[in-house]
């Protein structure tokens, strides 16, 4: 068995996937702190080959996979032991605690990190604007640890996403969030790319212009 449990559940495909919560059955009202607005069909493809299915969703506040089980949620535990999770058309892989998105799967990978935190939703301020705190990861007088960030959350706090891109290379992950980071990561091919970012006009706020970057990238290496 390749999960620990935390309290006994019946033998079955989830075996190894940890109950770390009881509540929440309703789980598909919108809820902010994950990354798709509803719970689908995801595959959980394993190290060892095995794999499975369940209705999933990310929590880009604790960077946890969680499904859905009886009407409760989930977290997906012990996810060193899992290869790949395929959910809404895309592929999600494990890198140190928190699930990554993989944009570009090639020599030069690209991945997406959804990082979320909760903040609080901000007090009125002087013409008609909301002042806000910085992020928080605890929520005095409520529940700790992850399995209160998959419940509904109280109105006043919001989540702040901020979503950071990931180059490998040579097995290395380094983020980037603008061109002069990025060029860091290839001082031999800086020339190159900084004429191919200029005359493609590259805007690294946009999803497709950096998949075009890695793909020139992994073109340099040929």
């Amino acid at each position: 068995m390749y999960l620990r449990l935390l309290r006994v559940i019946p033998t079955s495909l989830f075996s190894f996937l940890t109950i770390i919560l009881t509540a929440q059955s309703n789980y598909d009202t919108p809820l902010p702190q994950y990354l798709y607005p509803e719970f689908s069909s995801a595959i959980v493809k394993m190290k060892n080959g095995n794999s499975l299915t369940a209705k999933m969703n990310y929590n880009m506040v604790t960077g946890n996979m969680v499904f859905v089980r009886d009407g409760k949620l989930y977290d997906l535990l012990n996810p060193e032991t899992i290869d790949t999770v395929y959910l809404q058309n895309c592929k999600f892989v494990h890198f140190e605690k928190v699930f990554y998105e993989v944009i570009v799967a090639a020599p030069i990978s690209l991945f997406l990190h959804h990082n979320g935190s909760l903040a609080p939703a901000g007090k009125p301020a002087g013409y008609g604007g909301t002042s806000h705190t910085s992020s928080i990861t605890t929520l005095s007088g409520y529940q700790s640890g992850n399995a209160y960030y998959n419940l509904e959350l109280p109105p006043d706090f919001i989540v702040k996403v901020d979503r950071v891109y990931w180059i490998r290379k040579d097995n290395n992950m380094s983020s980037f969030m603008n061109m002069k980071q990025f060029l860091k990561i290839f001082p031999d091919k800086e020339s190159n790319l900084n004429e191919y970012i200029k005359k493609n006009h590259i805007k690294f706020e946009r999803r497709n212009d950096l998949i075009k970057l890695t793909g020139y990238c992994n073109e340099l290496i040929m």
